[in-house]
């Protein structure tokens, strides 16, 4: 049995000093123990405590005590003074055993797993409940507030994605979508729609996370004209992707333009640059939607931001460069031209609408190898074809042109456009019959082309078919009657109604005709001739003064350009101020390319021309492009069966175009003979 003995402390004391005796040995262990409090006799201002020598307390003290408190001694304290061991000698001899006096904690009961669980639950309710009582003290002081943000919030699309069902046999690996998405693309190439959307439908039945399905069900559809089916998929595809997905969101957008939605278009497009701002298609296709509104600086605006979040891109590029040629700042377009080449040199666009420019300049030879350079970087892209083909027709080249428009539709066989312009060359100097089947060939490759119509219309009026004239035009507007192509059509059946006497019928036509296109000089200066032929020279006035009053002049910052590029290459531009200080920064590109009149050497255009070519690849090739060798290479196409093969045109679209991994077999084989005409 442990027992202690301590000296009278004084009053103001807060530490005592025991001596700890055990049983066996009558040796004292001398400790300080620290009481927390100041005194413990008695006073005025606290109660009366019991005399700290008394044996009355009979139980122990507390081992652990949470606060601080008065020390009150129980009647089982056993405390006696360091000179009283006569005492302690009696106390030796109690019934009571050290280990039923000190007792230090009480063993834990174990606890099952179920009583675990029952204790948790029991917490998570208590928490929800606490939580419960949290929101209802809040939603009471913030009532207002959150009765308007509910009114907005009822106005805008919730994106949360449907519950998919588990799905039978669990869900297929990854790689099964990238085959399917691959097998739908061919299908809807090949105009198997049906197949397509079948394959689609069951991508997005499996994978409804995955933007790409929703995206190509959404054009096929587009392209079989079921705008509202689309609407329906791009809606559902942002539901399922919880509005992350910028591609959705950027095809939505192109097809509400399409639609003339342009104010939804807008937003569409804001959300698409909101999902990933880094998306360049979604800036991009903003700003042609803001050009073909007129609103220039927003255009420029939206296509600055795109270079800012997305690095230099040819589109962006190619797009700033048609702005300055519009504006009549060649050197600015070149540059910019010249920048887009430098993204991405396969880019055929980039080369083509450069080659546009150097011919609308008459730079014929730098054109020509613009031309040459688009048909590399894309050895089967129809637009390059078709626009060098004309191109070299319109100079006086028709042998060369009619050939370039045959091998473009040999390589693109469901092209209707190519067909068209070398059906309008044939029937220029050629024959009309000729024309009649290419026409009509077109018209079959793509049943829904307005142009094919609309010119096989006017080459049927010159040949003094008005009957059959007027049921081609019929049939364009029959497809769309809301279009820029049916505003031509108008147009030019207006014409034909004035020159066989028709007028009243004429002047409908043309009303209908800017009732479409309001900016149309051509009708309006038809209309007005049509007016001053029959006398009414007041009224062919009037017509004029209304063309010039509604007209939207599109008025364009030149020192914004300026400006504009120094930002889209600050390196090029920290070096022209180190190195050519205070010269304009286009004045190299002007002197090595254009050669414009205003040069500084004075040279001609021919060589202003040579030196546009050579400025395209670098250093001037002694060789000359040969066309032949080109076709054969890299399209494995003999250039002399190209009149056979348009001789028959039912055999033009049978004509497999090799790749060029079979031209080693086939220079094994022997050369097969070619087919009769």
């Amino acid at each position: 049995m442990h027992l202690f003995s301590s000296s009278p402390p004084p009053s103001t004391c807060s530490s005592s000093k025991y001596t700890l005796l055990s049983p066996q040995n009558s040796n004292p262990l001398k400790f300080h123990l620290v009481v927390p409090f100041k005194a413990l006799h008695p006073s005025s201002s606290h109660p009366q405590l019991s005399p700290i020598c008394s044996h009355e307390s009979s139980s122990p003290p507390p081992l652990i005590q949470e606060s601080p408190q008065r020390f009150q001694p129980q009647a089982d304290d056993i405390i006696v003074r360091e000179d009283d061991f006569e005492v302690a000698e009696k106390i030796r001899t109690a019934k009571k055993s050290l280990e039923e006096l000190l007792v230090v904690r009480r063993p834990l009961k174990e606890i099952t797993a179920e009583e675990e669980e029952e204790e948790e639950e029991e917490e998570e309710i208590i928490e929800s409940e606490d939580e419960e009582v949290e929101e209802e003290k809040s939603s009471v002081s913030s009532m207002p507030f959150d009765a308007k943000l509910s009114k907005f919030a009822k106005k805008m699309p919730i994106f949360e994605p449907e519950r998919v069902e588990q799905i039978p046999g669990g869900k297929p690996l990854t790689i099964n979508l990238d085959l399917a998405l691959y097998r739908a693309k061919i299908l809807a190439r090949n105009f198997q729609y049906q197949a397509s959307e079948k394959i689609l439908q069951k991508c997005i039945y499996y994978w409804p996370e995955d933007g790409r399905s929703y995206v190509a069900l959404g054009k096929i559809l587009s392209k079989q004209s079921k705008m509202g089916e689309a609407r329906a998929v791009y809606e559902k595809g942002c539901q399922a992707t919880q509005g992350e997905n910028p591609y959705i969101w950027q095809c939505w957008a192109v097809l509400e333009n399409k639609m003339g939605n342009i104010r939804r278009a807008r937003e569409l497009f804001d959300a698409a640059t909101v999902a990933d701002k880094r998306h360049i298609a979604a800036w991009h296709g903003w700003a042609v939607l803001e050009l073909k509104q007129g609103n220039i600086k927003k255009a420029r605006n939206l296509l600055g931001k795109g270079l800012k979040f997305c690095g230099g891109n040819e589109y962006i590029y190619q797009t700033l460069a048609l702005l300055e040629a519009k504006a009549k700042r060649y050197e600015q377009a070149r540059y910019l031209f010249r920048q887009a080449t430098k993204c991405n040199p396969k880019s055929c666009a980039s080369w083509l609408a450069w080659a546009q420019l150097e011919a609308q300049q008459e730079n014929n030879p730098a054109a020509r190898q613009l031309f040459e350079a688009a048909v590399q970087a894309s050895p089967k892209n129809r637009f390059a074809w078709h626009v060098w083909g004309v191109f070299e027709s319109n100079l006086g080249n028709i042998d060369k042109g009619r050939k370039l428009l045959k091998i473009g539709h040999t390589v693109n066989p469901r092209d209707p456009v190519l067909l068209q312009s070398l059906a309008l060359l044939e029937y220029r100097y050629s024959n009309a019959n000729l024309a009649r089947m290419l026409f009509r060939k077109a018209s079959k490759l793509d049943p829904r082309h307005q142009p094919v119509w609309i010119a096989w219309g006017w080459m049927e009026w010159k040949e003094g078919n008005i009957s059959t004239a007027r049921d081609l035009y019929q049939r364009a507007l029959s497809i769309d009657s809301t279009t820029e192509s049916a505003g031509r059509c108008l147009q030019a059946w207006g014409v034909l109604e004035q020159r066989i006497g028709n007028l009243s019928a004429a002047r409908r036509l043309f009303r209908s005709s800017l009732n479409i296109n309001s900016q149309s000089y051509v009708t309006w200066m038809t209309w007005a001739s049509l007016e001053e032929n029959q006398g009414n020279s007041v009224r062919a006035e009037e017509i004029r003064n209304l063309y010039f009053q509604q007209r939207t002049e599109v008025v364009d910052d030149a020192a914004w350009a300026m400006g504009f590029l120094d930002i889209i290459d600050p390196a090029i531009d920290s070096i022209k101020k180190l190195l050519n200080l205070g010269q304009n920064p286009y004045k190299k590109v002007v002197n090595s390319f254009t050669g414009s009149p205003g040069a500084e050497n004075g040279d001609s255009g021919e060589e202003s021309a040579g030196r546009s070519s050579d400025y395209v690849k670098g250093t001037r090739s002694e060789e000359e492009f040969d066309l032949d060798k080109f076709v054969r290479e890299k399209l494995s196409l003999d250039p002399s069966e190209l009149e056979v093969q348009l001789g028959t045109l039912e055999k033009v679209t049978a004509v497999s175009i090799k790749s060029p991994r079979k031209v080693s077999l086939l220079q094994r084989t022997a050369a097969r003979p070619s087919p009769k005409p």
